[in-house]
């Protein structure tokens, strides 16, 4: 591929609700451009996007992939991110390099949950934006309530660029707002210009006013000169604009149809024309040896600095980081130092990564994004430069995942391999997360959903050919007593020779102290037990408390006083009392009331507030306490709600379906409590069964 300078980039994320059409708008875009000779379908499971067996089997994108387009001179690196909050963070990773996005809405279904989302996303970044409007061939299609729609959710700063034009049930042409004329499309694939139709005249004069009106907005002399009504020059109305999109104070609306492949070259030269080049856009670091901001600012002039945003760590195309350069000029060979790591990484080629190929190019400029192979340390986050100006920049805020299972090789002694291939797909994904429940004897993945999960099981099987159970996790409960016992044990054993001999005394109670394990004390008198043997009996209890007698959990709270015994002067051993404490300590626990405790979250969930009776409703019924609501931006109420654990399996399939994936939760321990008898009895039945 060409080199491409910093003026004549322009990096656009693509974002909306899953099945909106992002993937097909880039093939229609790759097509048009020159790079394919026919339009694939994510029916067929031939796009360039979707590229992966597990996207082809779902029909849906699960990866962000990037396009780099040339087009009139310019290099416009499409980043095709999922649409399904399941894949959020691939999403993420994009927002955080893009300089802009188009946010994608289906003609046909209308403004749907992704849309708001990635409306929020470009908020929360404070990038540029504009809709393009899908499927404009549907019977069913319906652009002027998507315009609706955005003006009633986001206000005067939505302005409608295009108006369709329909003629005997096709999607024939459409009409320029700011031009006020009319185009259709030919044969050769190119418009031809005709008078604005008299039934467009009405639409024309709605989207027209609304489009004045967002430019309007853009400064005071417009507004002035808006409320006398005088009339703006295309000249004037296309450089307001430029200065509105930029800023954000106007958010265009474009249309078109994919799979006929309309709407395309208006779409490419609205994004050159009116959204920012990186030269444009600011970007800052630090630098590590004076703790000063280094102002990037993508200046090719400046020392060399990127930001790896992605790894692909693939079994069949192998590992690449996906970087933006924010200033300087990457260049084969360079030797660029990665302060995080403390580590020189040597580049060797670069390459431009086009879906699933690659392609060599002779140098970045700042502002593109591009790829660097098997870099030896180097991973997502991560930011290079030289050892003489090490930069580090802010790390991407990735979504932390809720939704845990307990996993299982499937095949005994492919354990490692399995811990291998979790480790390539955590590189690439970063809201995947393995944890080793040591208490519980567990393997537990976090995911951001269930479907996440099942997509991760799928591509073990399918790319590195191992498998693995997905099952219900063991929930973290503790035991613990409310009474006071005196118990003893007295352990002996002959077998000839030497035997075996331990004799303890203990009172065990509450400790008052949830926090930690056990406490011990001794207050032995007159050498009953000498003091040699009182880490054999310390011992014994750090052994009884990693599983308890009522059900086989973990002990908190308790206080162990060993105040007598007695011992045999040739068979008394270290051994002898650790074993005689351990069942001493198992006597006297289910002496002194023993309780089961069951971990409580504190729980947020975010939900529209049409949805606050239903989801309260449900919380209930999964024994959770409601501790308040508030209100938050956008019409959605935050739930606030203390719930145990137990109750938050699969909490993500039912809040998905009671929103209608307008729901989202978050929840960090808080505490345990005593579990109410039933579901006591039913883990102490189960631990009974297992033994």
């Amino acid at each position: 591929m060409k080199v491409f300078t910093t003026d004549k980039i322009r990096n656009v994320v693509l974002l909306g609700h899953g099945g909106s059409g992002k993937t097909s708008l880039v093939e229609a875009i790759a097509y048009l451009a020159g790079m394919t000779t026919r339009m694939g379908s994510v029916d067929a499971g031939n796009t360039l996007s979707d590229y992966d067996k597990e996207e082809i089997k779902r029909k849906i994108s699960i990866k962000t992939t990037v396009f780099p387009i040339e087009w009139d001179g310019y290099k416009i690196n499409l980043l095709d991110t999922p649409g399904f909050h399941d894949f959020i963070g691939e999403a993420e990773e994009a927002v955080a390099v893009a300089d802009a996005a188009i946010i994608v809405v289906s003609a046909k279904n209308g403004i749907e949950v992704g849309t708001k989302r990635a409306w929020d996303m470009c908020e929360k970044r404070n990038i540029p934006r504009m809709f393009f409007v899908t499927e404009m061939d549907d019977d069913k299609a319906s652009y002027r309530e998507v315009v609706q729609g955005l003006q009633d959710f986001y206000g005067k700063k939505i302005a409608p660029f295009h108006l369709p034009i329909r003629e005997n049930e096709q999607f024939v042409g459409y009409v320029n707002v700011i031009q006020q004329k009319a185009k259709r499309w030919n044969d050769k694939g190119t418009v031809d210009k005709f008078e604005v139709p008299d039934y467009s005249q009405d639409n024309l004069k709605i989207c027209r006013d609304a489009l004045v009106e967002a430019v309007a907005e853009t400064s005071e002399e417009f507004m002035e000169r808006y409320f006398d009504g005088d009339e703006f020059s295309e000249d004037e109305i296309r450089s307001a604009l430029h200065v509105g999109v930029v800023d954000g104070s106007v958010v265009p609306v474009l249309m078109g149809s994919n799979t006929l492949g309309r709407g395309m070259y208006t779409l490419m030269a609205d994004i050159i024309k009116y959204f920012p080049s990186p030269e444009q856009c600011t970007v800052a670091g630090i630098n590590t040896t004076n703790n000063e901001v280094f102002n990037a600012d993508y200046d090719f002039a400046k020392a060399k600095s990127a930001y790896i945003f992605k790894t692909i760590a693939d079994p069949y195309i192998g590992k690449y980081s996906l970087i933006k350069v924010n200033s300087g000029v990457i260049k084969p060979d360079d030797e660029l130092f990665n302060y995080h790591r403390d580590s020189v990484e040597k580049v060797g080629k670069l390459y431009t990564i086009c879906g699933n190929k690659v392609e060599e190019v002779k140098e970045l400029h700042a502002g593109d994004i591009g790829a660097l192979a098997k870099l030896s340390v180097s991973q997502t986050t991560d930011t290079l430069s030289t050892k003489k100006n090490p930069i580090t920049y802010i790390r991407t805020g990735i979504s932390k995942p809720y939704v845990y299972r307990q996993f299982k090789a499937k095949v005994k002694g492919e354990e490692d391999k399995i811990s291998q291939a979790l480790n390539k797909i955590m590189a690439e994904d970063q809201t995947l997360k393995v944890v080793n429940d040591a208490d519980n004897a567990q393997t537990l993945i976090y995911g951001i959903s269930a479907t996440h999960l099942d997509v991760v099981q799928s591509v073990l099987a399918e790319k590195y050919k191992v498998e693995i159970e997905l099952l219900q996790p063991r929930i973290a409960f503790k035991e613990t007593i409310n009474k006071k016992a005196d118990t003893e044990y007295k352990y002996k054993k002959q077998s000839g020779g030497h035997g075996q001999y331990g004799h303890v005394k203990i009172i065990m109670e509450p400790s008052g102290d949830m926090e930690t394990a056990y406490q011990f004390e001794q207050t032995v008198v007159g050498g009953a037990v000498p003091k040699n043997y009182f880490p054999a009996v310390e011992k014994g209890i750090a052994e009884a408390v990693k599983a308890g007698p009522l059900a086989g959990y973990p002990v908190t709270g308790v206080k162990v006083n060993l105040y007598d015994g007695s011992y045999h002067a040739v068979d008394s051993s270290e051994l002898a009392f650790k074993v005689a404490t351990e069942q001493a300590f198992k006597k006297g626990f289910m002496e002194a009331s023993p309780v089961l405790l069951e971990p409580i979250a504190t729980l947020h969930v975010i939900v529209p507030d049409d949805f606050t009776g239903a989801v309260m409703g449900d919380l209930n019924k999964r024994r959770a306490r409601i501790m308040g609501m508030d209100p938050v931006d956008g019409g959605f109420q935050d739930i606030c709600a203390d719930i145990p654990y137990l109750e938050l399996y699969e909490y993500d399939t039912s809040l998905y379906s009671m929103t209608r994936g307008s729901g989202t939760f978050s929840y960090d321990f808080a505490r345990y409590e005593q579990a109410p008898h039933e579901v006591a009895q039913k883990e102490i039945e189960k631990a009974a069964k297992e033994s």
